[in-house]
């Protein structure tokens, strides 16, 4: 027993300074943005739990991958497509791209956190860069400018927090931002969106995987796409579900 501790202390041991050697050189390199809202201990600690299969230490077990696929309702299904995302490890980047209208995207392999979210609808059939861009054209005047923009722009529209967020505000259903005594709130599907130390906005969907004590891990991209412990990791500003439960009752 003893020997099997000490073996398991020198492997963790030694994971863990890989990922700080490949942190390190992936940030030299610009293959890896450091997290704006993270410290290095953060930085360490998600490099380790990529190593380690993202969840270690969590529930690992997914309610919805034991869902009949003809029995997967539209957040199932928006969860499962944000996971891709995260099993993709899709690499950070939230340059402009002119894409194809509607169902356009970015390059595969590459997005920015707002591309999380599209995607993860797009796999549950719902089109937000038609439905935001459709909605902007109709109340231009009510979304945020905060861009100088004249008209609606179906290439970027879409990808942006505050749009998505006021977007979510009119068509969605807003919800509790804190998680004390507020748990059976946050469900699967739901998106969620952050502000960063540093003044930024951030978003991801909410995992059907939770921590020991109930809290939902999330689905995000602020370097790699990943899943993680990391829903009170910044300021909540948002936390909306689409469609609306009733709606798609």
């Amino acid at each position: 027993m003893k020997k099997r501790k000490v073996l398991f202390l020198i492997v963790a041991a030694t994971v863990f300074l890989i990922a700080c050697v490949l942190g390190a050189d992936a940030v030299r390199r610009g293959g890896l943005a450091p997290d704006p809202g993270a410290g290095q201990a953060q930085q360490r600690g998600s490099l380790f739990a990529e190593l380690t299969g993202g969840i270690a230490g969590k529930n690992s077990y997914s309610p919805v991958e034991h869902i009949p696929e003809d029995e997967l309702v539209t957040a199932d299904r928006i969860l499962l497509g944000a996971r891709r995302e995260a099993e993709n490890k899709t690499r950070y980047d939230a340059s402009y791209a002119v894409m194809a209208y509607p169902g356009g995207d970015v390059e595969p392999g590459v997005g920015a956190c707002t591309d999380v979210v599209i995607r993860a609808f797009r796999f549950a059939g719902i089109d937000l860069q038609q439905l935001i861009h459709e909605d902007i054209k109709e109340n231009f005047d009510l979304y945020p400018n905060n861009w100088g923009l004249h008209a609606p722009d179906p290439n970027i529209d879409h990808r942006r927090v505050p749009n998505q967020m006021f977007f979510f505000t009119r068509c969605g259903t807003a919800l509790a931002l804190e998680t004390a005594d507020q748990l059976p709130e946050w469900q699967w599907g739901d998106v969620v969106y952050w502000r960063f130390r540093d003044g930024r906005d951030h978003c991801g969907i909410v995992s059907d995987r939770t921590r020991k004590d109930g809290l939902p891990l999330v689905i995000h991209n602020a370097s790699l796409a990943r899943e993680e412990d990391a829903l009170l990791r910044w300021e909540i500003t948002g936390h909306f579900r689409y469609p609306s439960s009733e709606e798609e009752g």
